[in-house]
């Protein structure tokens, strides 16, 4: 109970004192280093409008690295296949039980993948759909609809999946949105203005949410 105790006090600890998000590398063969630009752009984003002051360049962590307790916020992306180790997977669990925050964004073709690994995760939890009146959708920003569209992929409507822990909500996996791709410099995609400013404000949300909660 002492270790337990001192492990959540070091945790805790790491959390009030730091403010910056971090890339999640994972094993599988995804492209976890994909969309490149878009995590700077979105730090940059938020540093300018809520008043964060994260480093302009974010780090890489691998999900079964102790140095994922070091950030409030991971930052997972990717096309293709995801695996965790039983070591990755409760290192991944103990850090989202302990205040950490993970945001899955489906870059495309992950969804099928992360699914199954997650249950490594959370055994007994599934992903629910978030509702439009969460606190995610109303915090820097107001969506009224809930995730915004921003690439059309197979046409699908945007939908955010969630993991609670004691009412908390631990982990957000965004899918059929591609948030990253509007995060993206303008010339990656040459997605309008106000498409990559609706992508930028859920970005936002998404920090101030792991930031404050």
């Amino acid at each position: 109970m002492k270790l337990h105790f001192s492990l959540f006090f070091f945790v805790f600890s790491l959390f009030c004192f730091s403010q910056d998000l971090a890339i999640l590398k994972y094993k599988g063969g995804g492209d976890w280093y994909g969309n490149q630009t878009a995590l700077p752009n979105l730090i940059a984003y938020c540093n300018a409008n809520i008043s964060t002051k994260m480093n302009p360049k974010p780090e890489t962590v691998e999900v079964g690295s102790s140095d994922i307790f070091q950030y409030p916020l991971l930052h997972m992306t990717g096309h293709g296949n995801v695996f965790f180790s039983e070591t990755d997977a409760e290192n991944l669990r103990n850090y989202l039980i302990s205040g950490g925050f993970l945001h899955i964004d489906d870059n495309y073709g992950m969804e099928p993948y992360i699914k199954k690994e997650l249950k490594k995760v959370f055994p007994n939890k599934d992903l629910v759909e978030i509702p439009s009146n969460h606190e995610i959708f109303n915090s820097a920003y107001k969506f009224p609809k809930g995730l915004p569209k921003i690439h059309e992929h197979d046409g699908k409507r945007p939908q955010a999946f969630g993991i609670f822990n004691e009412s908390r909500l631990v982990l957000l996996f965004t899918y059929e949105s591609d948030l990253g791709d509007g995060w993206e410099d303008p010339e990656v995609h040459n997605d309008p203005a106000d498409v990559r400013e609706k992508a930028l404000k859920m970005g936002a949300n998404i920090v101030k949410y792991a930031f404050e909660n």
